[in-house]
């Protein structure tokens, strides 16, 4: 048994002697070594025996630098696909479709029962306009440019037309002490809120077609301001103050990424600003609410309850809410929660967490629609695409401003996510319309072109963008400018082609003073006679014959001329009333 034992042990030894010689001489050892090296590995005795410990990989500590640089860079290696927009566009418009659908069946619910017993009623209605408008998405995408500009017009004109008959007692629809819908098959529409769509479209149409660096103020203005104005006045008529203070906006975006002086903006900002307070003072309930919101009211139970109600909501929720379908507020504390007031239900439910999430998809929104207008080569688009960015995004803003008490209530809705069938269905043809405005930016036409359409193309089968190409009557009008500007330079343009085109004057000579000698004969200059030239008298025939230039301010020159063409005949002769004396010869005669 020692025997044994002691020929176990030679072995082991002579075993590690070779495969140190092995590792010395760069030898590898068969695969059998290595499975039993492997196997005796996992036995703690067998490693320590052999002397071998198994390598421990280094473990690199990432700072908080490095790590948020690495998310930058992930983030604009996304940003840098030629498709990125289109699809940030597509993505956000289902995020706050989907949303804004689960928030309405939330905030709804209660209201929907007591009113008509079914908690899905209002629900079901937004469900529909969410389809339709999902409809109406797919086909803004597909739409080609130039039908999109070609429909501007009568669209403009249809919804005018609208917002005309919504004003006639038994065709718009009376509710809230309000005109402003029509009833078809048993749904409401508001054509205040199509005709934001077509404002749109049509200013940036008209916008585009008049494009100038030097465009003229009256251009700008006509006929887009006398329609503008139009249609706020039979807005205001409904009334609806709160679709007013949208158009405003969408008509000022145009005027301000149209070129518009800042002098003039500022002017019409001013008025604006001065127009809205007026109407909002004229009204009784408006000025309830502004008076309440600059705490000349207190009323808890009148004009400031809704905005009270909604700050108890928010404070309720916390950092992360009561829960999804948990708020205490719809329970017909808060009027109107799921609509005007949706996002006091969210900070309820989902807390400051979810009220965070709706800040920041807007704000991705807002980044990509100004991303899209950049990156547009064609001006009606990149007009198209900032007015829809702006108006959306200040819905946005002023919705959740006057819900956390930064501004008076005025009953914008929060896009996409308030309760109002026709404000989601113009809303997501807003977005079809970016999207399409995305899907023609240069990176993304070259890859469409050479065949990079991806799954999502595929899918929806959605057709090549053609590349932007002035149409006739822009290159006609850009011509017919080019022309005008070399005709009619400025004043600075003038001088500076003057100073390049025009060689080196010499220096004008001062003028000599007259001389009362004869001129000599080499310097003399002959000039053609005059008819101060012709004689006195009052003699209307040039001279016969004159020898020698006549020169005014020559004193000699009465000599040298023959005695029959001398001036004047009778020199002791008195001048005659009305006679041109100015070249007598006032020296007597011998």
């Amino acid at each position: 048994m020692g025997r044994k034992q002691t020929d176990d042990a030679a072995d082991a030894v002579s075993d590690i002697d070779l495969e140190d010689d092995a590792d010395l001489a760069g030898v590898d050892i068969d695969d059998d070594s290595e499975a039993t090296a492997d196997a005796d590995d996992s036995d703690p005795v067998g490693s320590r025996a052999r002397g071998k410990t198994k390598p421990v990989p280094e473990r690199r500590v990432i700072t908080l630098g490095e790590g948020i640089g690495s998310i930058l860079a992930r983030i604009a290696g996304v940003l840098s696909r030629p498709l990125a927009s289109f699809h940030l566009i597509a993505t956000l418009a289902v995020m706050l479709t989907a949303f804004g659908l689960v928030m309405v069946l939330s905030a709804s619910s209660v209201e929907g029962y007591s009113k008509t017993g079914s908690s899905y009623g209002m629900f079901t209605t937004q469900l529909v306009f969410a389809a339709l408008g999902v409809v109406l998405f797919y086909f803004a995408v597909r739409m080609p440019v130039r039908i999109m500009r070609r429909l501007a017009a009568p669209a403009i004109i249809v919804t005018t037309i609208m917002l005309m008959l919504v004003l006639v007692p038994g065709i718009g629809t009376m509710a809230q002490g309000a005109r402003r819908w029509f009833t078809v098959a048993g749904f409401s529409v508001q054509p205040s809120e199509l005709t934001k769509v077509a404002l749109c479209v049509w200013g940036a149409h008209l916008l585009a077609s008049r494009r100038r660096d030097n465009a003229q103020l009256r251009e700008l203005l006509i006929p887009l301001i006398p329609v503008s104005f139009l249609i706020c006045l039979l807005i205001v008529l409904e009334p609806n103050l709160s679709t007013t203070v949208t158009i405003a906006i969408i008509v000022g975006a145009l005027l301000w990424f149209a070129g518009l002086p800042m002098k003039v903006f500022g002017f019409f900002t001013l008025t604006g600003v001065a127009l809205a307070a007026v109407l909002a003072m004229t009204a009784g309930y408006r000025s309830q609410r502004v008076l309440s919101f600059f705490g000349q009211v207190d009323d808890p139970q009148g004009a400031g309850y809704q905005a009270r109600q909604a700050r108890y909501a928010l404070a309720n929720g916390g950092p992360f809410g009561e829960g999804l379908g948990q708020s205490r507020a719809k329970w017909n504390y808060l009027p109107n929660a799921h609509n005007d007031f949706i996002f006091a239900i969210i900070g309820e439910e989902l807390g400051l967490v979810g009220g965070i999430i709706v800040l920041l998809l807007f704000g991705l929104f807002a980044y990509v629609g100004l991303r899209i207008a950049a990156r547009s080569v064609d001006p009606f688009l990149r007009l198209l695409t900032a007015t829809i960015t702006i108006l959306v995004t200040a819905q946005a803003l002023i919705n959740i401003s006057y819900v956390v008490g930064l501004l008076p209530v005025t009953g914008i809705q929060l896009p996409l996510l308030s309760a109002g069938g026709t404000s989601t269905l113009t809303t997501l043809v807003m977005f079809g319309l970016l999207a399409n405005a995305a899907r023609h930016e240069p990176e993304a036409v070259a890859a469409l072109a050479s065949g990079g359409d991806g799954r999502f193309g595929r899918l929806l089968r959605l057709p090549h963008p053609v590349p932007y190409s002035q149409t006739r009557a822009e290159v006609l009008r850009d011509r017919l400018d080019r022309r005008r500007v070399h005709r009619a330079p400025s004043p600075v343009g003038r001088a500076r082609r003057a100073a390049a085109t025009e060689p080196a004057r010499a220096p004008a000579q001062k003028r000599q003073p007259p001389r009362s000698y004869a001129p000599r004969e080499d310097i003399r200059r002959v000039r053609a006679a005059r008819p101060q030239d012709w004689g006195y008298g009052g003699t209307a025939s040039p001279p016969q014959r004159r020898s020698q230039p006549l020169r005014n301010n020559d004193s000699y020159a009465h000599d040298r001329q023959p005695r029959d063409i001398r001036r004047g005949s009778n020199p002791s002769a008195r001048p005659v009333h009305g006679e041109d004396n100015r070249y007598r010869d006032q020296r007597p005669r011998r």
